[in-house]
C-alpha cells in the first residue's frame, strides 16, 4: 500500500479520497482544533498531528505527499491581498517535500490562482517544486465534473519525480455531456434531507452584500460553490428567487421565508454526506461551516491521485 503525508489537512475531504483510492495515510495536519476533531471522528486511523506547520520538523517517509495549503489571499470568498503571509505557505510544503522525497505530490487550491495579477505567485510555486525535483503540472477542474453536485472549481499542482521521465494527464470528466453520466443535482444531493433544520443553518438575515449577487440555484442544478463563511452560503432551493433589480442588487421575489444551506447539506454537495461532527467543546456554527467549506471534495482528489502513473 502507498503511503501519503497530508499537510493542511482540514477536517479530510481530500484524505478521504486519496484512503478511497486504496492508499494509507501516515500522518496528517492543521492547526484548527475543530478540523482535527472532524478527521479524527470520521479517519481516526490517522495520525493527525494539530498544531503549526512551521513547527513540524520530522516527517514520516511516504511515496506521496498532497496539501490543500490556504488561499485567502485569492479566494473570491477572501481577502484578495497575495501579498499575505498566509499566502506564503506553500514554502512549508517545499520545505516538507525536500524532507519527504516523494515519488509524488498533488496540492490543491483556489482557481483565482490563474488570474493575471497573481500569476508570479503561482510561477513562484512551481519552481519551488520544480527546483525540489519535480516535473509539474498545473490544471484547472470543476467537482461537479466529477460527481459533486457543485460547481467548484479548483486548480491543481501535480508533480512527479523527474526520475521515472513520465507525464501526468488530468482525468478526463466522469459526469456530464459525454460521459453517459449525468452531473449529479441539488435533489440528489440533499433532497431527502429535512426542509428546514433548524440550528443548522445561518439564519441572521442577508446582508447587502449578499444579495449584489445571485446566490441561488434551482433543485436540479448543482450548487453554486460552497465557501466557509456561513453568511456568504448559497441559498436553499427553496427560498425565493432572487430578482436583479440593478447591478449589484438583487432582491427576493416574495415574501416567503429563505435561507442558506445548513452545514450538513453543505457537506453533502462538497461530497462528504456521511461525515460525522463530533460534539466537542470546539463544534459551533460557525465552525461547522468553515471546516466543510475548506474541504476538497474527496470524489475529485480520488480522480487526480488516480492519474497519477504508476510509479509506486
Amino acid at each position: 500500500m502507498v503511503d501519503v503525508v497530508s499537510l493542511f489537512s482540514g477536517s479530510g475531504g481530500s484524505d478521504a479520497g486519496v484512503i478511497e483510492a486504496g492508499f494509507d495515510v501516515v500522518m496528517a495536519n492543521d492547526r484548527l482544533a475543530y478540523a482535527r476533531d472532524v478527521y479524527q471522528a470520521n479517519l481516526p486511523e490517522t495520525n493527525y498531528i494539530h498544531g503549526n506547520i512551521e513547527k513540524i520538523h520530522d516527517f514520516p517517509s511516504a511515496s506521496l505527499l498532497i496539501g490543500c495549503y490556504p488561499c485567502q489571499g485569492f479566494s473570491q470568498g477572501g481577502v484578495r491581498d497575495p501579498s499575505r503571509k498566509i499566502n506564503r505557505l506553500y514554502l512549508e510544503f517545499a520545505r516538507a517535500l525536500k524532507k519527504i522525497q516523494p515519488k509524488a505530490f498533488v496540492v490543491e487550491n483556489v482557481s483565482g490562482m490563474m488570474r493575471k495579477n497573481f500569476r508570479h505567485l503561482l510561477k513562484d510555486q512551481v519552481d519551488a517544486f520544480t527546483r525540489e525535483g519535480y516535473e509539474v503540472r498545473v490544471g484547472v477542474l470543476n467537482a461537479s465534473d466529477f460527481g459533486v453536485a457543485q460547481d467548484r472549481k479548483r486548480i491543481f499542482m501535480v508533480g512527479i519525480s523527474q526520475g521515472f521521465g513520465v507525464d501526468f494527464r488530468f482525468p478526463n470528466p466522469s459526469h456530464g455531456d459525454g460521459t453517459g453520466q449525468p452531473k449529479l443535482t441539488i435533489r440528489k444531493a440533499i433532497g431527502h434531507l429535512p426542509e428546514w433544520p433548524e440550528g443548522e443553518f445561518y439564519d441572521h438575515g442577508f446582508h447587502w452584500y449578499y444579495l449584489s449577487r445571485n446566490r441561488r440555484r434551482n433543485w436540479d442544478e448543482q450548487s453554486k460553490t460552497i465557501v466557509a463563511n456561513p453568511r456568504h452560503m448559497p441559498l436553499h432551493p427553496n427560498s425565493p428567487e432572487l430578482v436583479k433589480h440593478a447591478d449589484d442588487d438583487w432582491r427576493f421575489a416574495d415574501e416567503r421565508r429563505a435561507r442558506r444551506f445548513s452545514y450538513r447539506e453543505a457537506a453533502s454537495l462538497q461530497g462528504l454526506g456521511n461525515l460525522t461532527f463530533p460534539e466537542t467543546s470546539h463544534k459551533s456554527l460557525n465552525r461547522c461551516y468553515e471546516v466543510v467549506g475548506n474541504a476538497v471534495p474527496p470524489q475529485l482528489f480520488k480522480a487526480i491521485v488516480e492519474s497519477i502513473p504508476d510509479i509506486w
